[in-house]
Parts: C-alpha cells; structure tokens; sequence
C-alpha cells in the first residue's frame, strides 16, 4: 500500500528547501547541485548521521562522546565532524582544551527531523551522566551554571532583558528593560561594565550542554542570589541549593519555574 504524507511531505520539503538554500549560499562558488550533492553525502554516511542526530537536542558534545555514539574512533570521528563542519552542517566552540560540536542551525535539525519522518522509527536521547545536585544547579567559576543556570539565561533573552545574538567578540549586550530589572536586584549595572573583565557572554555548560551567563553579570547575579538567599552554596561541592524563597522569586521576576 502506498503511504502518503500530505502535510508532514510538505513541511519536509519547506524545511529541506530552507536548510540546502542556506547551505547553497554559504557554498556559493559551486553549482547548486554539486552542493546538494555534498551535503547529501555527508548526511548520508552512517557514522556522520548517528553524530547529527544525536546533536539534534541542542546539546553540545565532544568529539570524544560524539565517537561513541558513532561507534567509530576517535581520529575517524574527527575527520567526520571535519567533513560534516566543511558542508556547515556542524559548528565547534572552543571552552579550554576542548572542543564542543552542536548543530549549525535550525534548519540542519528541520532537515534532520524530515529525514528521521520518512525513515521511520524512534531514536533513543542521551541523558547527561551529571550528579544530580551538580546538573541542577552549581556555580562555574563566579557565576551560575546547571539547569537552573541554563534556563535563567534562557528566560533573560524569552523576556528581551539579554541579546538574542552575540557581537563578533561573542559578547551579549543588555537591553534597557534588563538594566532595569538588574538595577532593581540592587545590581550597579554601570559598575559591573566598568569592570576590567567580559561583561555578559556565553559559557557552556558541561552538564547541560548549552550556554548559561557568564562574565562579569553573570557574576553579579550569583552575588545576588547568594545574597537574598535564592541559593545556598554547598559547603563541599560547587553544588547550589535553591531554596524555596529563591524558588519564589525566580517564578515571579523571571517566570522561572524550578
């Protein structure tokens, strides 16, 4: 029996259509073809399809994890993330000795998800092998990192008090609402930028695999926290505490629920 697809066919196409336009202009000296062509057979190879799709989360991943799902090693997933980072299917951000892959954009995971429709079939997510305690909520240098550190910077850009995108030294820039809100936290936020140190930027959080706040506003709304009670710090860990006023203000300034 023929299987039809009338909606879900359509949106496949949208998104395709919308992932290879981007990918074409980004590889504009080619022909569109060959360039179909390229992206085509580097979806294709299994081992590189088993990297994408576990990207397809949002999550960031090392080349180390990113070789055990697929099932290859270390210096043949390497040229693999080469290979898919060439076509502009991946992305790589540095944070010390390593180097986290993610997804390129959107329209690599709409493809992605269009694929995995028409193959049919479920695929298993990967769970963070975090403690508990830490994943939810610790500190990362001066600032705030975990789950609850990930989705308060998450909430900060939802709520248009954070820049959405970053500049070209990958800083983010507060809008006049969020000096606002911060200012009425007791944060200085004036003071905080003339401090001799990043103001707001990106850290990626190795639990959660995505970026919490970092720099020196990261770092004041940690001070903050630990102030007003919001969090506890652990006594032997990095671990935090979010205590039930901290719970309460987090809902009620930033629609945070935890």
């Amino acid at each position: 029996m023929r299987r039809t697809f009338p909606d879900v066919g359509r949106s496949i196409l949208e998104r395709t259509r919308t992932g290879l336009m981007k990918n074409q202009t980004r590889n504009a000296e080619q022909h569109p073809d060959a360039a179909v062509s390229r992206i085509a057979a580097a979806i294709g190879e299994p081992a590189r399809a088993r990297i994408l799709y576990c990207l397809v989360d949002g999550h960031a991943r090392t080349s180390t994890e990113l070789s055990v799902v697929a099932k290859v090693s270390p210096s043949t997933t390497s040229v693999h993330l080469d290979k898919l980072k060439n076509v502009h299917l991946v992305n790589v951000v540095v944070e010390g000795k390593h180097r986290f892959y993610s997804l390129a954009g959107p329209d690599v995971a709409g493809v992605l998800e269009g694929l995995s429709v028409l193959a049919g079939g479920r695929r298993e997510r990967s769970v963070s092998n975090a403690p508990t305690r830490l994943r939810l909520a610790r500190t990362c240098y001066d600032h705030m990192a975990g789950m609850v550190g990930v989705l308060l910077h998450d909430r900060l850009q939802v709520l248009k008090r954070l820049s959405t995108s970053v500049d070209r030294d990958n800083n983010y820039e507060l809008t006049a609402d969020g000096a606002r809100a911060l200012e009425s936290l007791g944060i200085d936020v004036e003071a905080v930028r003339a401090l001799r140190r990043r103001f707001a930027c990106p850290c990626l959080d190795w639990s959660e695999r995505r970026p919490h706040l970092g720099g020196a506003l990261g770092a004041a709304l940690l001070k903050v926290a630990l102030k007003r009670k919001w969090v506890i710090q652990d006594l032997d860990s990095r671990a935090l505490d979010i205590t039930s006023l901290g719970r309460r203000e987090m809902l009620t300034r930033f629609g945070l629920q935890v």
